[in-house]
């Protein structure tokens, strides 16, 4: 759907997976990590940056990459405007494209764009034919377009008749095409081919077909001579019977296939049916291939060309089956309606064998477990910790500095993803965050941690992975883990208390400010109610992106950092939200405050949802705080006022600042840290009993 997506015929969203809602709506657990091999001994997925996945069945599905690309002599950096632009990944080809095409049309000076295509297969024409109307749409003026090939004919696959079609439809929009000749170099504002010869040239398309992706190479398991997996009729690799794969990422050994979509379609259902026979002990099913499949090629005008056994057509009824047959199959991807949770607790009931779980000291986790666990863990060393988990005892002892106070807190939540490794790196950084709102360095952390019922291997695993990630954000910190406790219960939950020295020029507390200071905020707002859409698989990718970033933005403040620019109060803002946070300040310090509403930061689709009426449970009693708010009704009725309740996970740091030291501060922020820091309001004046201490406007 893309090429007509290209041409308008389509939203964006139309042809968009969105594997983040997807997965929610399914109970499947997401990971977003990169791949960097297998351990096929172990039967693990190696990752970056993150501990490996066990596995007892693999299926591998990732597609193809554009052929040629890495043979073609680039004198421009991949990120110049004069790079070829690949149309693989698809999910981000429209934003690249159109990025390019608006750096070109600066330098153009009314000139019409120039914009060749390399590759003349099917897609490669239908993302021509589709180029005219988007590029006119998006720069006002009609372009120049090429289509290059290496081959002499164009439209592979298709029957003599389509090919006519094509060329017809191609000469009608006065597309020059080049056949039998490879691109040998890409420059700005040229393309070399292989005979020599040059053409002048302002975006260069890259559609030729499938090569295999790199990381294929890395997988320790057979390929076929141009690198895909070599497969069984079962789709089983040939050398593993536990790993299966499909789609362009694999060869059918006995039976090869072109690489076009429509064997991906059809080996869906095989997949999900061998993957159930093989973990039942059941014998497999063959794949087998369909001789000869119906072809339909957009024009990008609401036309398609159709091909079928030798026959070919053209007309708009092709174009509205093939819009039917394209948005009936994606609509399958696109209900994300979460599943039935009815069956939940007979899951558990058969894991633990119908028994009735003990309680008490009776329900902790099981030593051997743990051991394990500790094990595999690389815990810091720190010459605070004189007796930690590298010698457990019934306690830890930590060496105290000599007369220096210290800070404790703790934090725990229930997990918010299904994400283990995402869920410790969180966990440890909202744990921390008060010792930096008071600006302490942590020394240790003592664990506490809910395991959901479950096979021992799973609850290792899913241990492994919480602390794990935590670790990862300790290691930032210059901390370490010392100890914890570990118990069974309903679902998984994960916290910390942190043992921190406080700062030598003293802690910054809340209570500290004053009329006139300036109030800054370090993080945008929203965790609360994207953390209630995942639940109901209503949080978009993208969201999730963002979401996630924030989260993971550390709250640490170099402590030179606050002495040098009057920072004279701080409190992170977390559960009772922004409003609550704040008027916690307000009545500790005794002053009122005044806040601009437009100006509070909200992270992508948080309003969106606030409008929709979402919200976190804990936003309504978050809500009391507002018999201490002076607002008018038409404030109270903007989308961004219910994001003052709304909880937040992770969140950032309200300061109070010196008014001249804002803006220097804020520079300092920017240069060393990845907050966008926002000014959102200041303190007016001392508190006075007969008024609210807040006022918005």
């Amino acid at each position: 759907m893309l090429p007509g997506t290209l041409a308008g015929l389509y939203d964006r969203g139309q042809m968009e997976i969105d594997l983040v809602r997807l997965c929610a709506s399914a109970g499947v657990r997401f990971l977003r990590a990169d791949i960097r091999g297998l351990d096929l001994q172990r039967r693990e997925v190696l990752l970056d940056d993150r501990p490996a996945v066990p596995y007892d069945i693999l299926s591998i599905g990732i597609g193809s990459i554009p052929s040629g690309l890495g043979e073609v002599r680039s004198e421009v950096d991949a990120s110049s405007d004069g790079a070829p632009i690949a149309i693989k990944p698809m999910q981000t080809f429209l934003e690249r494209l159109d990025r390019r095409l608006l750096e070109v049309s600066r330098r153009l000076d009314q000139r019409p764009p120039r914009v060749a295509v390399v590759g003349a297969g099917v897609s490669g024409v239908e993302i021509t034919l589709a180029l005219a109307p988007h590029i006119e749409k998006l720069l006002g003026v009609k372009p120049q377009l090429m289509l290059i090939d290496r081959h002499d004919n164009i439209a592979h696959g298709l029957d003599h008749g389509a090919v006519k079609r094509v060329k017809e439809e191609l000469r009608r929009r006065e597309v020059e095409i080049i056949l039998g000749h490879d691109v040998r170099a890409v420059r700005r504002g040229e393309i070399e081919f292989s005979n020599g010869h040059h053409a002048p040239v302002d975006v260069v398309l890259w559609a030729t077909g499938a090569e295999a992706p790199p990381l294929l190479q890395k997988l320790g398991l057979p390929t076929d001579e141009s690198g895909f997996l070599l497969t069984k009729a079962t789709l089983q690799t040939v050398a593993d019977e536990s790993i299966f794969a499909v789609g362009d990422t694999a060869t059918l050994q006995s039976n090869r296939t072109p690489k076009a979509g429509v064997y991906a379609v059809r080996q869906g259902p095989v997949l999900w049916n061998n993957l159930r026979r093989r973990l039942n002990g059941q014998p497999l099913e063959e794949y087998q291939p369909q001789r000869s499949f119906l072809k339909l090629l957009s024009t990008g005008d609401g036309r398609s060309i159709l091909s079928y056994k030798g026959l070919s057509t053209t007309g708009r009824w092709c174009w509205k089956l093939k819009n039917r047959i394209d948005t009936l199959f994606m609509a399958k991807f696109q209900d994300c309606q979460p599943m039935s949770m009815e069956n939940a607790s007979d899951d558990v009931s058969e894991t633990t064998n119908n028994a009735m779980r003990c309680a008490g000291c009776g329900g902790k986790v099981g030593g051997d477990v743990l051991r394990r666990v500790l094990q595999r863990l690389d815990v810091p060393a720190s010459d605070r910790v004189l007796i930690g988990l590298d010698q457990p005892d019934d306690a830890a002892v930590l060496r105290p500095p000599s007369d220096r106070p210290m800070l404790l807190t703790t934090d725990f939540f229930a997990s918010f993803v299904d994400d283990p490794y995402l869920v410790g790196r969180v966990a440890a950084l909202n744990a921390a965050s008060d010792i930096f709102a008071l600006g302490g360095r942590p020394v240790a952390a003592l664990a506490m941690v809910t395991l959901p019922l479950g096979a021992a291997r799973q609850q290792e695993q899913l241990l492994y992975e919480m602390l794990a990630g935590s670790l990862h954000e300790f290691r930032q910190m210059g901390t370490t883990l010392a100890g914890g406790h570990t118990i069974e219960g309903p679902r998984a939950m994960l916290g910390y208390t942190v043992v921190a020295d406080a700062p030598t020029s003293g802690a910054t507390l809340k209570s500290r400010l004053r009329p006139g200071d300036v109030l800054l905020l370090t993080k945008s707002l929203g965790t609360g109610v994207l953390l209630a859409a995942q639940m109901q698989a209503l949080c978009r990718a993208a969201w999730y992106e963002s979401l996630v970033e924030s989260m993971l933005l550390s709250n640490q403040l170099p402590e030179q950092m606050l002495q040098d620019h009057d920072i004279r109060a701080v409190t992170d803002v977390t559960g009772f939200g922004l409003a609550g946070h704040l008027l916690e300040m307000l009545g500790a310090s005794g002053v009122a405050a005044e806040i601009e509403l437009a100006r509070i930061p909200l992270l992508p689709g948080a309003e969106e949802l606030l409008r929709q009426g979402i919200e976190s449970t804990l936003a309504p009693a978050n809500r009391t705080a507002e018999t201490e708010m002076d607002a008018t009704a038409t404030i109270r009725q903007q989308t961004s006022y219910a994001a003052l309740f709304d909880p937040q996970t992770s969140g950032g740091l309200l300061l109070g600042v010196g008014e001249q030291h804002v803006d220097d501060l804020i520079a300092r922020i920017k240069q060393q840290t990845s907050w966008q820091p926002v000014v959102i309001g200041q303190v007016v004046g001392d508190r006075d009993d007969q008024l609210p201490p807040l006022r918005l406007r």
